[in-house]
């Protein structure tokens, strides 16, 4: 379970070895208790608080304490002391970095991504026989990019990095297209907007994003993997680079359950606030995006390598296939 905060001036503390989150709502102080076994990871945005008490019954647990901003933005978080593996797997982590490995990886996730893209706009299809043709169209435009990725050779990020990113940026902008092409007209929208987002549903994407974010981070260090530590998006002070390397095959995951969301009418004007230069969520709206994407994630079972098990667990599988690869244990 995931304790998801997002309410100005909540409070967590400990009461009887249980975590009692104390908020106000319509005039109403609330009390709501949590067994520490019970809760996998904390999520605190801006403007709630939480004890040193409850910090410390965190970590004696392994429990992830992730603090974040209002738009979502994973800011930093409490993490137990201990590495999460041998130090060996990151050494080969920045080796990989700087040779052909880390470009086979790359490309692996960026076709992956590209394929997860493929998949949606599939299943987006096969429900809506009046657009079928046009997404047919799109789909062929970003399996052609698709194939050209897979068959790029270079033994450098350095000698790919440019053409990989000019064939990811065209596939996006052809993919989120489609997806806006097939919302009402009320939520069309413009291409990808960021911090601030100009529209409600880059305003969902960009939180759903945020939280991936945090989630992909801790799948990263459960591995024994450095998040700061990346192949394409690398060496900018301060960047977790292999988070938004790692991240790549898995952003269909927030697409899908925001798109969802929206398809769905289950998003309207209550949802967002209109902020400087665009708009973002406010609490109503992170509380309808949280429970879809905790749902899609932790509770919602995929097939994946011959069992039933949540998304979380099959990213969590894939981080520990990567850094075993890394130190050749495959």
């Amino acid at each position: 379970m995931q304790l998801v905060i997002n309410t100005y001036g909540t409070y967590i503390h400990i009461k009887d070895e249980l975590f009692e989150v104390t908020l106000t709502k319509e005039g109403e102080k609330q009390k709501h208790h949590f067994a520490s076994q019970k809760v996998t990871s904390i999520l605190l945005s801006k403007g709630a608080a939480i004890s040193t008490d409850a910090i410390i019954l965190a970590m004696k647990n392994n429990i992830d304490i992730l603090v974040f901003e209002f738009d979502g933005m994973p800011i930093g978080r409490f993490w137990h002391s201990k590495p999460g593996s041998t130090s060996r797997i990151r050494k080969q982590q920045l080796e990989a970095s700087l040779n052909k490995t880390g470009v086979v990886w790359i490309q692996k996730w960026l076709a992956e991504k590209l394929g997860n893209q493929i998949a949606f706009l599939k299943r987006l299809k096969n429900h809506r026989p009046s657009n079928s043709e046009l997404i047919q169209e799109k789909i062929d435009v970003i399996s052609a990019l698709k194939g050209k990725m897979e068959k790029l050779e270079g033994d450098k990020i350095e000698a790919v990095d440019s053409t990989i990113r000019g064939w990811e940026g065209t596939a996006g902008r052809v993919y989120f297209q489609t997806l806006s092409l097939l919302l009402s007209e009320r939520y069309k929208f413009e291409g990808r907007s960021f911090r601030p987002a100009k529209d409600p549903f880059n305003a969902f994407l960009n939180y759903a994003y945020g939280v991936l974010y945090s989630r992909i981070e801790k799948v990263l260090v459960v591995a024994g993997l450095d998040p700061y530590v990346g192949f394409m998006h690398r060496d900018d002070y301060n960047m977790k680079s292999m988070v938004f390397d790692f991240i790549e095959p898995y952003r269909t995951y927030a697409d899908e359950v925001v798109f969802k969301l929206f398809s769905a009418k289950k998003v309207n004007d209550t949802h967002t606030s209109l902020i400087t230069n665009g708009m973002s969520l406010n609490a109503e709206g992170k509380n309808l995006l949280m429970l879809a994407l905790m749902k899609f994630l932790d509770e919602d079972k995929i097939r994946y390598k011959g069992r039933n098990q949540t998304r979380i667990n099959a990213m969590q599988q894939d981080a520990h296939q990567f850094a075993n690869s890394l130190i050749g244990k495959l």
